[in-house]
C-alpha cells in the first residue's frame, strides 16, 4: 500500500537543516527507482545483487560519515545516518538495510585506527561501492561476552595464523574485507585486536544461515583453520581492539534504534493507509472506535522514541555520548517496534498475513533489532552499571 499520511501541523524539526532534507530528498528517490521495486525478487534470492552497491554509493548512501579524503562525505553528523536509516527502511526489509551499509559496523575501526595504506585497501573500494565490508565479533559459544571471544591469531613472521569460528556475520557470504575480533594475547579484554581477513585468504570458508527475517541480507558462519593473513592486515595495536569494538557497539546501538522506529514509521502509514481504504459494514475501517485508537497508541509510542532519538542524536553531535542513554533508547525503540508492527498485522488482518506486504515482513524481523547490537537483557544490566545501580 505504501500510501504515507498527509501531514497534519507538522511543525519544523528543530536539528535538521536544509542540506538533510535534501539528502532524504535523494535517498528517497533511490530508494523508490533502485529498491522498492526488486525487494520480493530479491527476498526470494536470499541477497542483494552486488550491482547495487555501486547505485548506492553514488546516491550517497555509503559514504556518510566516513573521511572525505577516502571518498566519505567527511560529516560524522548523526542526523544524517538516522535519516538514511528511515529512508531505507521505506522499502520494507530489514535485509536490505542490513547488507546494504553492514559496512557501518565493519569499517569504523578501519577508518579510525587504520593506516593510510588498510584505508586505501578496506574503506575507500567499500564507500566507492566496489567492494563490501562486514564485522566479525559473535562466535558459536558466545555473543555479547566479546572479552571472553575463543577465536585465535598466532603471530608467526609476516603472518598472523587464525583459528576458530563466528556466526551470524551480516554480509557474511558476499562480504570481500571481514573486520574479525581474534584473541592475540591473554585472556580478557586486554588480549583482543582487530584483523582484516580477506576473500578467499587461504584457511578461510563460509556457510550460508537460513533465518526468520532478513531474507534478502545474506547471513552466514565462518570458519578459520590456520588461516594465513598478512600481519600488515592487523588494526590498530595488538591488544587494544577491546575498546574500539564497545566504540563501534555505541553507534550501532543509536542506529539500530534508529531503524526500529522507521520500520515502526512504516507500519503506521500502512496501517492508516489500510484503514482508510479498507471497507467493512459500509464504512472505512477507520471508522472505528477501536481502530482510531491503536493507530493513536502507534503513533504516541513512535513519538515518544523519536524525541528521544533525535536527542541522543543531538547529544552525540555536541560529543556527549552516554552508554546508559543508548542502551536504554535501544531497548525502548525495539520494544516499540514488537508492539506497533504486533497492531499493524492486526489491523491489516488476513491482508497483513500474507507474505509480500511491508508489516508482514517488518513483523517477522522486529526481533533481530531486539538481539543484534547487544541483547535487550544486556541493555539493561549495562544501562544498570553505567548508572552505578
Amino acid at each position: 500500500m505504501s500510501t504515507a499520511p498527509e501531514a497534519h501541523c507538522m511543525a519544523p524539526h528543530p536539528f535538521l537543516t536544509e542540506a538533510h532534507e535534501a539528502y532524504r530528498s535523494q535517498l528517497r528517490r533511490f530508494v523508490q527507482k533502485e529498491c522498492e521495486p526488486y525487494i520480493d525478487a530479491w527476498e526470494r534470492a536470499g541477497e542483494l545483487p552486488r550491482a547495487l552497491q555501486r547505485k548506492a554509493a553514488e546516491a550517497g548512501v555509503l559514504g556518510i560519515g566516513f573521511p572525505e579524503e577516502y571518498g566519505g562525505s567527511g560529516d560524522n553528523d548523526p542526523f544524517y545516518q538516522s535519516i538514511m536509516a528511515e529512508e531505507l527502511a521505506r522499502a520494507g526489509a530489514g535485509g536490505l538495510l542490513a547488507s546494504l551499509v553492514s559496512h557501518r559496523i565493519g569499517s569504523p575501526p578501519v577508518a579510525a585506527s587504520g593506516t593510510h595504506e588498510q584505508k586505501e585497501r578496506f574503506l575507500r573500494p567499500v564507500i566507492e561501492g566496489h567492494k563490501i565490508a562486514a564485522l566479525a565479533i559473535t562466535e558459536p559459544g558466545g555473543g555479547s561476552d566479546v572479552a571472553s571471544l575463543r577465536t585465535t591469531a598466532r603471530r608467526e613472521g609476516d603472518h598472523y595464523i587464525v583459528n576458530g569460528s563466528k556466526t551470524f556475520i551480516t554480509s557474511g557470504m558476499r562480504a570481500d574485507c571481514i573486520t574479525v575480533a581474534v584473541r592475540t594475547g591473554g585472556p580478557g579484554m586486554g588480549g583482543v585486536s582487530l584483523l582484516v581477513v580477506e576473500a578467499g585468504t587461504p584457511g578461510f570458508t563460509r556457510t550460508p544461515l537460513e533465518k526468520m527475517g532478513w531474507w534478502c541480507s545474506d547471513t552466514a558462519t565462518l570458519y578459520f583453520q590456520d588461516c594465513r593473513v598478512p600481519a600488515q592486515n592487523i588494526i590498530g595495536e595488538e591488544n587494544r581492539g577491546f575498546k574500539a569494538i564497545m566504540h563501534n557497539f555505541n553507534n550501532e546501538r543509536l542506529m539500530l534504534a534508529a531503524q526500529a522506529w522507521a520500520f515502526g514509521q512504516v507500519c503506521y502509514e500502512e496501517s492508516l493507509a489500510y484503514a482508510r481504504h479498507r471497507q467493512t459494514f459500509g464504512e472505512p475501517l477507520v471508522a472505528r472506535q477501536v481502530i482510531r485508537h491503536k493507530l493513536v497508541d502507534m503513533k504516541m509510542q513512535l513519538d515518544a522514541v523519536k524525541a528521544q532519538l533525535d536527542l541522543l542524536c543531538w547529544q552525540v553531535l555536541q560529543g556527549y555520548t552516554s552508554v546508559a542513554e543508548i542502551c536504554l533508547l535501544k531497548n525502548l525503540a525495539t520494544g516499540m517496534l514488537e508492539r506497533v508492527a504486533g497492531e499493524a498485522v492486526q489491523i491489516l488482518g488476513g491482508a497483513g498475513y500474507l507474505r509480500g506486504t511491508k508489516v508482514e515482513r517488518i513483523f517477522r524481523e522486529t526481533k533481530v533489532l531486539s538481539i543484534g547490537g547487544g541483547a535487550t537483557e544486556i541493555m539493561k544490566d549495562l544501562a544498570a552499571r553505567q548508572l552505578a545501580y
